[in-house]
């Protein structure tokens, strides 16, 4: 079983510059708004709405102080004229070949040639081009639609025409069409506008599509290259499957592929690629071990329905139990011996725990040794026989079943359940990668049979499908009652640095970094670690996305109401020098809070600099001689101190 990733995969220089920019002023504290999704994959989208990015429909939508971004698909004239009339800061991550096409469509337009464009209408870029037409213009999809152009009007052959195409436009199409254009409108300049990296992608993703016999094109439904992709693919390669993430993946169809092509369009970042990569080496790993190595469960499986004796079933009457065998009375001259492997599949159970003297057990006969005049028998593999018709039913119906899990092996868990033993890959035995399997050990699990294979009487189960349900029944009842402001103790999940993910019972929230301390951290590890128990509240909701974000900070902690409540105007405490400017020093007060000592504040005396009277890191006593709460301002005095003495002297 080969896997081969096309070179071109993922995202192009576009849209990779895109993401950059956005990434860039987030990281500078920027508020940034996107005009529409930053790019087509929702994963992305997602990612960067957690860090704060929000996304606007029209530049209207933006705030006083807030940057826009222009998305790499760009933009219409007009819009650009009402974000320049708004006085909006703004970004513009338009990718250059895409300005290129502008540029081109602008120039002949003005000069009174109709512009052709070649794309989707519909689709941002196109919009994009079309507002920078300024003469008559018509878009094709493909072939058809250009002909049906040209009959409608007919006037358009004798016309100067300027032809683009949309960066990510079918090559094959392009080919086609230029050839009408050369039979039909001989007055015609052609700008092929095609991004070579698009050329590239596609032509590749055709190669390893003949040359496979499964093909994965990994993107977002809404992104016209990845279809286009899907398509290509799909004529070369039946078994072509357009996937957004690894929870698409179909693993029915990895399990029986022999070569697997994998592709992604411009839009899909490396992280999705990457991990859709692992999940499938992982379960191709499995089915390999599996179809090369026979296991011990697969042997016992086979072993367990050979018939040594046209008996092949018989019942029998417990007489006898010892640590190493049970011995029962089968209703003939041999003497029934059940060995303790064949009682159970469980190495630790004891044969007193399992049975007593009198109880009937249906067996199947192992061997007949009449000179000895005994038979062996075993319990276990009627149990497995039996419950195989169990195992079956319940992979056609889809149910739970629960089992045993007695052995950790390579590559996953094996659980006992109706006298079976049921293979789980690590992949499906736990809720989410990356978990120890040796807390399943010896526990009850419920899972599915999402693998049957008859012939070889091997199963495959799924504990984490089950587990998905369960969250996502959790997630209903959470979104049932759930409201701002109500409070919940959860376990920090993971971290990333822009903030904490935290479980709140079945659903994760995520606590944004500004909201895990009234003091500037850098990273959120500052302040929690994961494992750790929280107390949270909801701060907001959105039912939609099914985002919920989630607050930290205890109104009690906030330096401000500390302020208020401790160091009123006219205080006088000691204070640590942070910072000096031409015009002052700022003083630390309290953790979290600095206010200013104006330069006309330090002393009686008049002084040119403060670095001539003060450094950073000196303590002084200060007056509070104001507060503004609302701007969040502090004004410090130490010549007030100076003037108060100098006035106790004089009264005395």
């Amino acid at each position: 079983m080969t896997v081969t990733v096309a070179k071109s995969a993922g995202f192009c220089f576009g849209v990779s510059r895109a993401v950059n920019i956005v990434e860039k002023l987030l990281d500078e504290g920027k508020c940034v708004y996107t005009l529409g999704p930053i790019i087509h994959n929702q994963h992305m989208v997602n990612e960067l709405a957690a860090r704060g990015v929000k996304i606007a429909d029209v530049p209207d939508d933006v705030k006083n102080g807030e940057t826009l971004v222009i998305r790499s698909h760009g933009i219409p004239e007009s819009v650009t004229d009402r974000i320049k009339e708004l006085g909006i800061k703004c970004e513009d991550a338009t990718c250059p070949f895409v300005l290129k096409i502008h540029r081109i469509a602008a120039e002949y337009s003005r000069c009174g040639k109709i512009i052709l464009i070649a794309g989707d209408e519909h689709h941002p870029e196109v919009q994009g081009i079309i507002g920078h037409c300024h003469s008559e213009y018509h878009s094709y999809q493909n072939c058809d639609e250009l002909e049906e152009i040209l009959k409608k009007f007919p006037y358009l052959k004798n016309k100067e025409i300027c032809v683009v195409a949309q960066t990510t436009f079918d090559i094959s199409e392009w080919k086609k069409s230029l050839k009408i254009f050369q039979k039909v409108c001989t007055n015609t300049k052609i700008f092929d506008t095609i991004c070579s990296a698009t050329s590239d992608r596609q032509s590749e993703a055709e190669v390893l599509a003949s040359q496979s016999d499964l093909m994965l094109v990994i993107g977002g439904r809404h992104s016209s290259n990845t279809n286009k992709l899907y398509h290509i693919c799909k004529d070369k390669c039946r078994e072509t499957y357009l996937i957004e993430s690894v929870t698409e993946l179909p693993l029915f169809a990895v399990r029986q592929a022999n070569r697997i092509g994998i592709t992604a369009g411009a839009s899909t970042p490396a992280s999705i690629i990457k991990e859709v990569l692992v999940t499938m080496t992982e379960e191709i790993k499995n089915v390999e071990e599996t179809k090369t190595e026979p296991s011990e469960f697969e042997a016992l499986l086979e072993e367990s329905f050979k018939n040594y004796n046209t008996d092949g079933r018989i019942k029998g009457v417990v007489v006898g139990v010892t640590p190493t065998e049970v011995r029962v009375d089968v209703g003939r001259k041999q003497t029934g011996i059940i060995p303790l492997a064949e009682l159970s599949d469980d190495p630790s159970a004891k044969a007193e725990d399992l049975v007593k003297v009198g109880d009937e057990l249906n067996l199947v006969i192992m061997k007949t040794n009449d000179q000895e005049g005994t038979i062996l028998l075993s319990k276990k593999r009627f149990d497995s026989q039996k419950g195989w018709d169990t195992i079956v039913k319940a992979e056609e119906e889809k149910s739970v079943i629960t089992g045993v899990v007695t052995e950790i092996v390579k590559g996953g868990v094996i659980a006992l359940s109706n006298g079976v033993k049921v293979f789980i890959p690590a992949s499906q035995a736990t809720a989410t990668r990356g978990e120890s399997l040796d807390g399943l050990l010896k526990q009850e699990v419920s899972f599915r049979i999402i693998e049957v294979t008859k012939q070889r009487r091997r199963a495959v189960g799924s504990i984490r499908s089950v587990l998905n349900d369960e969250r996502k029944k959790k997630a209903e009842e959470f979104w049932a009652d759930a409201e701002v402001g109500k409070k919940y103790t959860g376990t920090v999940k993971s971290l990333t640095s822009y903030g904490a993910f935290v479980d709140i019972g079945g659903i994760d929230g995520m606590i944004h970094i500004s909201e895990l301390s009234w003091n500037r951290i850098k990273h959120p590890s500052e302040v929690v670690n994961v494992g750790d128990t929280v107390e949270v509240y909801i701060k907001a909701l959105d039912p939609e996305k099914g985002k919920i974000s989630l607050g930290y900070k205890k109104d009690e902690d906030n330096p401000w109401e500390i302020l208020k409540n401790q160091y009123p105007e006219g205080t006088e405490c000691e204070v640590e020098i942070v910072g000096l400017t031409q015009f002052g020093a700022f003083a630390k007060i309290i953790p979290g809070i600095d206010g200013l000592i104006h330069v006309s504040q330090i002393s009686n005396e008049r002084v040119e600099k403060p670095e001539d009277v003060l450094s950073v890191g000196q303590k002084v006593k200060v007056k509070i001689t104001a507060i503004d709460f609302e701007q969040k301002r502090i004004s410090l005095s130490m010549k007030a101190l100076l003037t108060d003495t100098a006035e106790e002297e004089d009264a005395e």
